[in-house]
């Protein structure tokens, strides 16, 4: 029986307010359709201006990054420059070689921590249209398929080929869209690629690996840093317990046990999290044993990813850090409450990986603002012995 009972569910925007929303949208790009400026497809793609958008945070940007590659490979001679929020830039080593240019854009609703207000974002609007349009780009890709801003924005900064994906407020700003699957992001991406150049193109993680570079200098400060505070011998097994929404968290109590019996299997273990994550990590880490280390808050992405790539096993809540580990090829045990694993899920071997589903009934929802989050049950009434199984089927 669950320790948590189902709280009440939170307010969803009033469905008359987006229709109207919507509804202004496509009245507003109808306008603009018949402007001059429109292009019902790219030419000469191969030697294109292209704006890619990904507004979302590090986990989202290592998915987009065998889509960016497929098209580097494809289109070697195009400009590729790639529109990311200032949060995101840690994980460009995972879009390595991939890309022309980067652009920093303040993204409207992405940004965690105090958000702008309406007039605010309207100002900051014109002001990046302005900007971009500087960039005389032939082409935009809209790479998640709900950024209704970024296809209007790259409709007002006169980019003539917008390709997205048709969702009911993004569409009308496209010059062509296409139908959304039930998929993962990943493969989104490559199939949003290939429709620019007009190929046909099977997703497959084996062909289309995530990847993240690492040079030497980080991974010898890795190697290193768990030299000098684990002792040598067994297995190395990292816990990443944090994640970008409360709602995602397994209790910190069963992580201790699960590293309790980690160590009694002679294995080593490191428990990391990044800023604001400490006190987290530490209660974790606090099971009395010299074997189990606390890093909370005291590396770079680039450092973390490096301490991935030497661990055995990593395992923790659907997070970016979690994508990393795939993305430096270690096997992973993943925890998903709300998050749909079909989008969000390992993107890699499925034999490297294995995905723990709540098991409430309403999962996934893909609600992350539930009031109350602590005492929120559905990762957190995950049962310890069902990720220990997943764990000793890999370590």
């Amino acid at each position: 029986m669950s320790s948590y009972p189902h709280p009440p569910k939170p307010q969803a925007p009033p469905r008359g307010k987006a229709r109207v929303r919507a509804a202004l949208l496509r009245a507003a790009a109808g306008a603009m359709r018949g402007r001059a400026g429109e292009a019902p497809s790219l030419q000469q793609a191969s030697t294109a201006r292209i704006l890619v958008i990904r507004p979302d945070h590090l986990g989202d940007l290592l998915f987009l990054g065998p889509a960016m590659r497929w098209l580097r490979a494809r289109l070697p001679a195009a400009h590729i420059t790639l529109a990311i929020g200032p949060w995101a830039r840690p994980a460009l080593p995972g879009l390595a070689k991939a890309y022309d240019e980067i652009i920093e854009l303040p993204f409207p609703a992405f940004e965690r921590g105090e958000r702008a207000g309406p007039a605010a974002r309207w100002s900051m609007w014109r002001q990046q249209a302005q900007r971009l349009r500087k960039g005389a780009f032939d082409a935009a890709l809209i790479a998640r398929p709900d950024h209704w801003w970024g296809a209007m924005l790259a409709r007002f900064a006169g980019i003539p080929f917008r390709l997205g994906f048709e969702t009911r407020e993004t569409a009308p700003w496209l010059s062509r869209a296409l139908a959304p699957r039930h998929e993962h992001a990943a493969a989104a991406n490559l199939r949003l690629a290939a429709a620019l150049t007009g190929d046909s193109l099977t997703p497959d993680p084996r062909a289309h690996p995530l990847r993240f570079q690492i040079d030497p200098g980080t991974r010898a400060g890795a190697e290193a840093m768990l030299a000098a505070q684990l002792p040598p011998g067994g297995p190395l097994a990292v816990i990443h317990p944090g994640s970008g929404a409360t709602v995602k968290l397994w209790d910190a109590a069963k992580w201790q046990e699960i590293a309790r019996r980690l160590v009694a299997l002679g294995a080593r273990v490191a428990v990391t999290g990044g800023p604001g994550e400490e006190a987290l990590t530490r209660t974790v880490a606090g099971v009395g044993s010299p074997r189990v280390i606390d890093l909370g808050g005291r590396t770079s992405f680039t450092l973390l990813a490096a301490l991935l790539a030497q661990a055995d096993l990593v395992m923790g809540p659907d997070s970016g850090p979690l994508h990393l580990a795939v993305a430096v090829g270690t096997p992973t045990v993943h925890l998903y409450g709300p998050a749909d694993p079909v989008i969000y899920g390992p993107w890699g071997d499925p034999q490297q990986h294995r995905v723990i589903l709540s098991h409430w009934d309403c999962a996934p929802c893909g609600q992350f603002d539930w009031p109350d989050p602590p005492a929120h049950g559905c990762a957190r009434d995950i049962a310890v012995e069902r990720v220990w199984r997943a764990v000793e089927g890999l370590f």
